[in-house]
């Protein structure tokens, strides 16, 4: 028992505990001037009203003023300390929100990759059917069959970017240029309107889960698919924009630009 009222003692706030010694003070010096004033039952019964409520009030407007005062420390001391539980809570909120995002745009980001995995499949295949539209058969069979098969294989084994890696080795003058590789035959140029509308959703998806310093986007321009589509944006007749309208490259455009200096 002893021990826990010094512990409360040790907890009580030091304003209270001065309180609480200087009220008691105040009261004994209370009782000793009114022992001292020759006090006794008659002469207190001879005191007018008014006169008793004048000393008490003199005697007790001392004891209010000072806790008043006490308390007005007390509350300010228990607003400041609420005033720091909520900057805490606050700090804690802005901390958790900020794990929830990250944990959305990681969560939006896995997605993205997983999907850019199919995507890159389908350019595969798409640069490839291309490639045998510029190369094949069709042109006098340009490159052996054996090379083509060859390449075909690799692209079952999931090397999506072969294709694409041919043509950016090509000598494009040797095959009329790029515009006539990529938009010299109707085959040729849905081939490439849908490689270019694949990459811009792809690229729009990148950018939808990219980091500030937009390293994936960058990352994804940087490949052969995005050499690849930067050549065939480049050399895209007049009546063909409309057909595949853009949409907003700005964050990769100078990637491509690096690449070609």
């Amino acid at each position: 028992m002893v021990t826990r009222a010094i512990e409360r003692l040790r907890q009580t706030d030091w304003r209270i505990f001065m309180g609480g010694i200087l009220t008691v003070l105040w009261l004994i010096a209370g009782i000793v001037y009114m022992r001292g004033g020759n006090f006794n039952r008659a002469t207190i019964y001879d005191i007018p009203l008014e006169d008793i409520g004048s000393f008490l009030e003199g005697a007790f407007a001392p004891l209010a003023f000072l806790w008043l005062v006490i308390g007005l420390f007390i509350q300010q001391r228990e607003l400041a300390d609420n005033t720091e539980v909520l900057r805490q809570t606050s700090i804690q909120s802005e901390k958790q929100t900020q794990a929830i995002a990250a944990t959305e745009m990681n969560a939006r980001q896995e997605t993205f990759f997983k999907i850019a995995e199919s995507v890159k499949g389908q350019l595969g295949g798409i640069t490839g059917m291309l490639f045998i539209s510029c190369v094949g058969a069709t042109e006098g069979q340009l490159i052996p069959r054996d090379r083509i098969s060859e390449m075909w294989h690799m692209l079952a084994r999931r090397d999506d970017q072969v294709f694409a890696r041919e043509f950016l080795l090509f000598d494009a003058d040797q095959y009329g240029g790029y515009e006539a590789l990529f938009y010299k035959t109707e085959i040729r140029r849905r081939h490439t309107r849908n490689f270019i509308r694949t990459f811009d959703r792809l690229m729009e998806m990148a950018r939808n889960c990219d980091s500030p310093n937009g390293i994936i986007a960058e990352s994804l321009a940087q490949t052969a698919h995005g050499l690849l589509y930067n050549h065939m944006r480049e050399h895209q007749p007049k009546e063909q924009e409309i057909e595949c309208a853009p949409v907003d490259t700005a964050d990769y455009e100078k990637v491509f630009e690096q690449t070609r200096a």
